[in-house]
């Protein structure tokens, strides 16, 4: 009877973990770039007085999806998308170096090219600065080039390239900011392998029918141990009422 409640308690918590990472899926379907989150448990033993038969289904880390979403043509001069497995590096508000692989970029008040977000995109010589009255484009291989407004095409300056790469299988983790960084905390070297697609952007890689169905799963395991702590509660007071009996 003890192990039941046990079991079906953490199961329930289990369950509305779950939950909570499968509506937040759902709910950025649409933002550019997402990346579905994953859930993972664990069985720990309860500590403490008594026989040892409980335990506890404990969520892990969260883990991300990093499979490429669909990619959409926008025309935008300063959109990129990711090719491949691959990511852009940018600079995270602690000062640290991180990933993302969402390439709405955009120029702020000093000239410095960023993401949506507002984080400063690191290129592999530095941060990116744009002169003013210029028309950028950046090339497959993530390099900016700019033409200085009322000259030829002939007349380009390189100003950067942006700095992409990639991991290893299983060598990277989501932070809760949503960006990527290294397991080891470091910086990772660039990858000239990586290729972005100018003009365009890189879809969520949710699957809202998917996520839909899940919901509706996860929804009935929870209902599931709900009732078997119905069940425990109602044998435990059964048990009672036999045990008041024989006295």
């Amino acid at each position: 009877m003890d192990r039941m409640i046990y079991t079906a308690m953490s199961g329930a918590q289990a369950a509305l973990a779950q939950q909570a990472v499968t509506a937040n899926n759902l709910a950025n379907v649409g933002t550019t770039a997402y990346k579905a989150q994953t859930t993972a448990f664990r069985v720990a033993p309860v500590v403490g007085p008594g026989l040892p038969t409980r335990a506890y289904a404990v969520e892990t880390t969260i883990g991300a999806d990093i499979t490429p979403g669909a990619i959409r043509l926008t025309g935008r001069d300063l959109d990129v998308a990711v090719a491949g497995a691959g990511f852009i590096a940018v600079q995270a508000r602690d000062g640290s170096e991180a990933y993302t692989r969402n390439g709405s970029l955009s120029i702020d008040a000093d000239g410095q090219l960023q993401t949506h977000a507002g984080l400063p995109v690191i290129g592999e010589g530095g941060p990116i600065t744009i002169p003013p009255d210029t028309t950028v484009t950046i090339g497959r291989d993530g390099t900016i080039s700019a033409v200085t407004g009322g000259q030829s095409l002939a007349n380009v300056t390189v100003l950067g390239r942006l700095k992409l790469v990639s991991f290893a299988n299983g060598d990277v983790l989501r932070g809760g900011d949503g960006l990527f960084r290294a397991k080891d905390g470091n910086p990772v070297d660039a990858d000239p392998a990586i290729s972005v697609v100018g003009g365009s952007l890189e879809d969520s890689n949710v699957n809202s029918v998917q996520a839909m169905v899940d919901m509706i799963a996860i929804a009935r395991q929870f209902e599931m141990n709900i009732k078997l702590l119905q069940s425990a509660d109602q044998n435990a007071q059964r048990a009672t009422q036999l045990l008041a009996a024989g006295q």
